[in-house]
């Protein structure tokens, strides 16, 4: 039965792809009406170039593909029932972000930066193994990353991580995120990405405690969004929230907008890969 559901969900996901793949027309800002967002992909977003940070970071990620420590975890609930003790390499092959994607963000907030009157207020919910926090973090290290991990046990290990690369300005709160995410949120949110409970109901369910802390050029990111059907369905709603405004889809996951000057359009996309050949997986 496992296999069969193993099996159901990589069609699903395959199909999805090309179905994905053969809609992404706006990958280099065709049809984007916003100046800004235009810029942000057609500059921003399909930059080739390589930063030299990220060759510490993958190398990281690297030696985490090869740990084969057994570590206790203790999972908060995704819809998939998993052994208590699983490896370090298990853990970093199913959960870690895939390197385009962290990428993409570090790329992004490199940007908004610059721009950016004041340090940047970023969230994660679901640290892993801390290789997406580390590029959240290296993207500017005047900016404040608070993230959030259920899993004491994986959260030690993140925290090593960030050690390696000599990140001091990240805060890590441990525990259930239903109990901790209301008491750390900053004021005012800029950036977050959604990695944590692959579910709709928690996915929606953490989104709309992230609203209350947003503004108009606040980006929210949510992981896996063509993960299963009851993520697209996740999706499909936090589309038609009143506060969204314009969206972007890049299959392994989705941008929010929230500013009112921008049209109600949902525009699908795919990253360009060659700028990742330096660091593959």
């Amino acid at each position: 039965i496992n296999l069969m559901c193993d099996l159901s969900s990589i069609l699903f996901r395959l199909l999805r792809y090309c179905k994905h793949r053969l809609l992404a027309y706006n990958s280099k800002g065709e049809g984007i009406h916003s100046p800004y967002l235009f810029y942000l992909v057609r500059m921003v977003t399909c930059d080739e170039n390589a930063y030299y940070v990220w060759h510490d970071i993958e190398r990281r990620r690297a030696l985490l593909l090869q740990d084969e420590t057994h570590i206790h975890v203790k999972d908060f609930g995704t819809g998939n029932a998993r052994p208590a003790d699983r490896s370090v390499h298990e853990i970093a092959s199913g959960s870690l972000e895939r390197a385009e994607i962290a990428q993409l963000f570090f790329r992004w907030i490199v940007f908004i930066s610059r721009n950016a009157e004041r340090p940047m207020e970023i969230v994660e919910l679901g640290t892993s193994l801390g290789i997406t926090t580390a590029y959240l973090a290296t993207a500017n290290t005047a900016n404040r990353v608070t993230t959030f991990e259920g899993c004491p046990a994986i959260g030690k290990i993140a925290e090593g991580t960030w050690q390696a690369l000599d990140l001091h300005h990240i805060q890590l709160v441990k525990g259930n995120i239903d109990d901790t995410l209301s008491e750390h949120l900053p004021k005012q949110l800029d950036f977050a990405f959604v990695d944590a409970n692959h579910t709709q109901e928690a996915t929606l369910r953490y989104v709309e405690m992230l609203l209350t802390h947003i503004h108009e050029k606040t980006i929210i990111f949510i992981d896996d969004i063509h993960y299963s059907k009851e993520m697209e369905q996740a999706w499909e709603i936090l589309k038609c929230y009143p506060q969204v405004t314009t969206t972007m889809d890049f299959f392994h996951a989705g941008a929010l907008f929230f500013d009112p000057h921008y049209l109600k359009k949902h525009y699908c996309l795919h990253i360009p890969t060659k700028h990742t050949s330096h660091f593959a997986r």
